[in-house]
């Protein structure tokens, strides 16, 4: 019987990624996305994925729930004494996760982010793991996708079609 359980979460947790792989790629080629940023979205979200098929096949061939909980508080714990005082990293990689799929700005617009203490205008050249870069004449200014998502960003003007298609990331 637990034979044919692991084999339905087996066959769950392949389908559920073909399908997460198949969506982020089709959304990415509809949104003109670079290749390397569909790669690392599905590679993120596949992580999640076999992370809560693993659960769940514990949880469903008899591994009690006290001590399963003991071992992921654990391993919780200790990562996330680890990433405490890197904090701004996950963070920024959970906003590139938001970019990637609610950001309304491409590669290519002219953008206007509004600081009050800085003008950080430019255009949108490339959207990372970590930052957003802006290009503002001969100067590159590199933007952490966290703050980009609490700052107003106005859009000023945007991509020509003919110099970016098919060759830039979106933001959207």
């Amino acid at each position: 019987m637990k034979a044919v359980i692991a084999g339905v979460i087996l066959l769950c947790y392949f389908l559920s990624m073909s399908f997460v792989a198949s969506t982020i790629n089709r959304l990415g080629s509809a949104k003109s996305v670079m290749p390397y940023r569909i790669k690392y979205i599905t590679k993120s979200l596949n992580l999640a994925l076999t992370v809560f098929f693993l659960i769940l096949l514990f949880l469903l061939l008899g591994i009690e729930y006290s001590q399963l909980s003991i071992f992921l508080s654990s391993v919780f714990a200790v990562i996330g004494v680890a990433l405490f005082a890197q904090w701004s990293i996950l963070s920024n990689i959970t906003a590139s996760l938001i970019i990637f799929f609610a950001f309304p700005y491409r590669v290519g617009d002219q953008v206007r982010v509004v600081d009050k203490d800085d003008d950080i205008s430019g255009v949108v050249e490339e959207i990372s793991l970590f930052h957003v870069i802006i290009r503002r004449g001969d100067d590159m200014i590199t933007y952490p996708n966290a703050l980009i998502l609490q700052k107003a960003v106005i859009k000023i003007s945007a991509a020509r079609d003919g110099a970016k298609s098919g060759s830039g990331d979106t933001i959207d």
